[in-house]
Formats: structure tokens, sequence, C-alpha cells
């Protein structure tokens, strides 16, 4: 998988898969920045959803901290959803042929707490040789420190950290098109 992700460094929207990671309602307000991460994810939902990528959205123990925020129920309608309690969703049982069942081969990783179920997620995919791009605007924990340790690991491990803006003009890849005049509104 990554040797042909490296013959096109640009990240793609017909070979990726947004994968959001645990971004529920009892665990929002403890987050710092936490309304920026919704917004920047919803963003990321409404490209995906505009440009026909798939996604995938986790609940870690959804009993205890709740659905996925109300703020992005319409941007991830449709969305395909799983429910854990492995910290990573790498550890789920069934994840990983559920991932490889869309046929895509990057994955665009947001979500909560970047220092724990965002970083185990992403480890665990680079073990399984998944070329992962996580999304430094749209992670976050509780501790901006952590958040920052966790991207500097997840990117020693192999993993390429962007930002919501590289991932949507990337998907794009170029201007004057429908889908980049109705996108590139949202980005304002």
């Amino acid at each position: 998988m990554a040797a042909d992700m490296r013959q096109d460094p640009l990240m793609n929207a017909d070979r990726a898969l947004l994968l959001v990671v645990d971004i529920q309602e009892r665990l929002l307000p403890s987050i710092h920045d936490g309304h920026g991460i919704v917004t920047t994810t919803r963003l990321l939902a409404q490209a995906a959803r505009r440009l026909g990528v798939p996604m995938l959205v986790s609940e870690q123990y959804p009993r205890g901290l709740g659905p996925t925020v109300d703020a992005l129920a319409d941007a991830l309608a449709g969305a395909e959803r799983f429910e854990k309690v492995h910290f990573s969703c790498a550890l789920a049982p069934g994840f990983l042929d559920r991932l490889a069942a869309f046929g895509r081969r990057e994955l665009v990783i947001v979500g909560m707490e970047a220092h724990i179920c965002v970083l185990q997620t992403t480890l665990g995919l680079r073990a399984a040789g998944w070329p992962c791009f996580v999304v430094a605007d749209a992670v976050g924990s509780r501790v901006p420190a952590n958040a920052e340790l966790a991207l500097a690991r997840m990117t020693a491990a192999g993993a390429t950290v962007v930002s919501t803006e590289m991932v949507v003009f990337e998907w794009l890849r170029q201007a004057g098109t429908p889908a980049f005049k109705e996108i590139s509104q949202w980005v304002k």
C-alpha cells in the first residue's frame, strides 16, 4: 500500500477514506478548542461527501461518552459507524476488514483524544501498513501538550501530519471546477 501512495505524494480523493475518531458529546466539553475541531471536521466531512470520499465514524463506549456530537450529524449522514471499547480502532474486532472493504488506500484521520484513541489508532494502522494523514487542526486533547506529543509520535511512526486546507485543496486538485467553486466557499 505505502508504495502506491508514494508515487503521488499528494492526497487524492479517489484513494481516500475519512476516519472520524470519537468526537462524542460527553468528551467534547473537556477538549481544548473542541468546537474548532468540530468545525474543521465538519468542513472535511462536507468536502468528503461532495467529492465521494467515504467516511467511517468510531464511537468509544457511546453508553458512557454519548454519541457523535449533533453538530456533525448532517455532515456525517450516511457515514458508516461503529462502536468500540478498544482505544485503538485497529484493535476493534472486524475493523481492519471493514476498512479494507472500502477499497481505499489513504486514511485521513481526525478526532479525539489525540494522545489516546487517535494516537493508538494511527500507530495500529501504520503497523498494519496503512498510509495515514492526521489532520492537526482536527484532532485534540484536554491538554494541548498531549496533542502536540501525539502528533510528534505519529509523525515518527510514519504518519503524515497535515491541515484541513491541505486535505481539501489536494482532494480538489484544481480551481475552476464546480466542486472547487462550492467547497472553496466553505473554507472562507
